[in-house]
């Protein structure tokens, strides 16, 4: 019989098909199980109109074979099947979908989600094909047709025996070349992987002959090998079971089965929704911090499934980077999928299931927070930080999401307390909400900033992350009440008031400022302090933990950033004798005093000096004098 040439723009559009769609080879056994999915769906709902066809689904599986001497891998299925005309019409035309057709055909039915759509899937075989063969004999036919191609050049249909309605695709593997390995796609255990990764939950078995060992009859040490028939999915997905069959253990081990982490996870959510856009989907808040979650390695994401179908194994368009933490997958008939069926368009039913599962993240964290709180907090205490960074970027735009979501440690009550929690507690007279920002929790009880505000009775948040002042200042305020650095220069408290400085502490303060070569914008009373001697106060929106952290960004990112520091005295200590009888008697002494001052109240901040010798040869000096 001569050969038919591709009802396409052959070879070019071939190539096009084999080389540049699909970006890793092994989708090819994908498409080809989804086909043949297809086709037994086909039979199924051809039977629903026609009285005469009995449905029985024992009867209709899938078979993946291997002959490795011979280099063939033959998928059988046992549905519909081909006529001579649709060989030629769904196979010689590229991009010509038979299951497209066959969808439009049948939109009235309920239930027709066959997955096929473009009518590319079945040309991903000949990358890893020197020849492909399709034999099928058509539902209430009594004869059978062989399709064969090598590729572009065109291929043959020709007459044949088949015993039985379906079809069976044989591929003739390619030899392995110095830039491509072929010779994986003949080995069982591979062959039985793939189907696990991306076939596992196609409902219709997929049966493989798979070799086993056994220990030999009569013998305690010998043994033999044997075949056995092995069904290598699990068909039914545990997204589409109902809530009520399942128990947590079930949600737990399908956790660890799908590697999602190795750890217990915290919490789970079983999703499944029906309308214009209907999805199922399974959620997990992992109860640890994966390893590299914190790094440019991590890929944030839910696997994507099309009907069972794996798609994708990480979605990152369905996760907000603030959620990233959330392990587990979605399972839709209704998204648009490219060509290759590798990559998601941008379309709204997309942005819906992403809208919803964003909400429904929040409202499960919002409720471990309200009745969980324990786990809440090992939560918040592997997690916190990426909440925040969500509240620091994009200008504060997702702050309604999560600003009741984060926490930080609380002056008073000994832990980690919510915004929410804080604000439920102020006082009558509390304009601010007060907080400190240092490297840890102990380092912050003891600035000398904390005193005033404490001694008022004011709870005061510790911020202890890097991205947690950027993150309030973003916020700028929590239910009408705006925040507060203890070390802003004005704390706005009726105590501040009790201390003004005479005209010679101001001309002593002017005199230090000088000494200090304008290393701080001012040198002044200090209304905050009690028993310390010493602190720095800032101005501006820049503070000393913001400034340290935009330093300690990598190539100097940031600038030469400074935040505005002022040197505060208190004069109720006896620090303040020793700098008046140095104004009076020893202004040289007193230059090196107010130096020591000031790198002493850097060093509190956390801060480095510039000349540490310098700092410790005037130490000396005074102490010596």
């Amino acid at each position: 019989m001569a050969k038919k040439q591709f009802k396409s723009e052959s070879k070019r559009l071939l190539d096009l098909m084999i080389n540049s769609i699909y970006t890793h080879k092994e989708i090819f056994l994908r498409e080809l199980i989804s086909n043949a999915s297809d086709a037994i769906d086909k039979s199924y709902y051809k039977s629903l109109t026609d009285s005469s066809i009995e449905f029985n689904k024992d009867d209709f599986y899938i078979r993946i074979s291997v002959d490795e001497n011979e280099r063939i891998l033959k998928i059988s299925d046992t549905g519909i099947g081909m006529t001579k005309e649709e060989l030629d019409t769904n196979l010689g035309t590229i991009a010509k979908s038979g299951s497209l057709d066959f969808k439009s055909n049948n939109e009235a039915k309920d239930g027709v989600d066959i997955i096929g759509q473009f009518g590319v899937g079945f040309y991903s075989a000949f990358m890893v094909a020197e020849t492909v063969t399709v034999i099928s004999r058509a539902q209430g036919s009594d004869e059978a047709y062989k399709w064969e191609s090598g590729g572009a050049d065109g291929y043959t249909i020709t007459s044949c025996e088949k015993d039985t309605a379906g079809t069976d695709i044989i591929i003739k593997v390619k030899q392995n070349t110095e830039d491509d390995e072929y010779d994986e796609f003949l080995n069982s255990y591979k062959i039985k992987s793939l189907v696990k990764k991306y076939s596992n939950f196609i409902k219709y078995p997929i049966k493989m002959m798979m070799k086993k060992s056994r220990l030999k009859e009569g013998t305690e040490s010998e043994y033999e090998d044997y075949f056995e028939d092995e069904v290598l999915n699990s068909m039914v997905p545990i997204w589409r079971k109902n809530k009520s069959e399942l128990k947590p253990e079930d949600y737990e081990n399908f956790y660890e089965e799908k590697h999602f982490g190795y750890d217990k996870p915290l919490k789970y959510s079983h999703i499944s929704v029906e309308g214009m856009t209907s999805y199922n989907a399974i959620l997990y808040i992992p109860s640890r911090t994966p390893f590299d979650f914190y790094t440019k390695e991590f890929e944030k994401g839910l696997e994507l499934y099309s009907n069972g179908v794996l798609i994708m194994n990480k979605c990152g368009d369905l996760l907000p980077d603030y959620f990233g933490f959330v392990q587990g997958l979605v399972d839709s008939a209704d998204l648009s999928l490219n060509i290759s069926r590798e990559i998601l368009q941008h379309d709204r039913q997309l942005q819906f299931i992403a809208k919803k599962i964003k909400e429904k993240i929040k409202s499960e964290l919002l409720s471990m927070l309200k009745n969980e709180r324990e786990n809440y907090e090992t939560f918040f205490n592997n997690f916190g930080k990426t909440l925040k960074f969500g509240l620091y970027s994009d200008w504060g735009t997702n702050k309604e999401i999560l600003q009741d979501l984060v926490m930080f440690y609380s002056s008073t009550e000994k832990k980690l307390v919510t915004l929410d929690e804080y604000v439920s507690r102020m006082k009558e007279d509390q304009k601010y909400i007060y907080y400190a920002a240092g490297e840890n929790v102990n380092s912050i009880a003891k600035l000398p900033q904390t005193e005033l505000v404490a001694d008022s009775g004011f709870e005061i948040l510790y911020l202890t992350d890097e991205i947690d002042e950027f993150a309030i200042k973003v916020l700028m305020n929590y239910k009408e009440k705006e925040f507060k650095n203890i070390s802003n220069a004005d704390l706005d408290l009726k105590q501040e008031d009790e201390k003004e400085s005479s005209e010679e502490d101001k001309s002593i303060f002017s005199f230090m400022k000088e000494a200090l070569n304008n290393k701080v914008k001012e040198v002044r009373v200090s209304k905050r302090l009690k028993t310390h001697p010493v602190c720095l106060a800032t101005e501006g929106e820049l503070s000393i933990e913001m400034e340290k952290v935009l330093k300690a960004m990598p190539d100097s990112m940031a600038g030469d950033v400074h935040a505005e520091k002022i040197l505060e005295i208190n004069t109720e200590h006896q620090m303040f004798t020793k700098i008046k009888s140095f104004y009076v008697d020893d202004r040289e002494k007193l230059k090196k005093l107010a130096n020591v001052l000031y790198n002493q109240a850097l060093l509190i901040e956390g801060l480095p000096i510039e000349d540490p010798v310098q700092y410790a040869n005037d130490v000396y000096e005074l102490i010596e004098k």
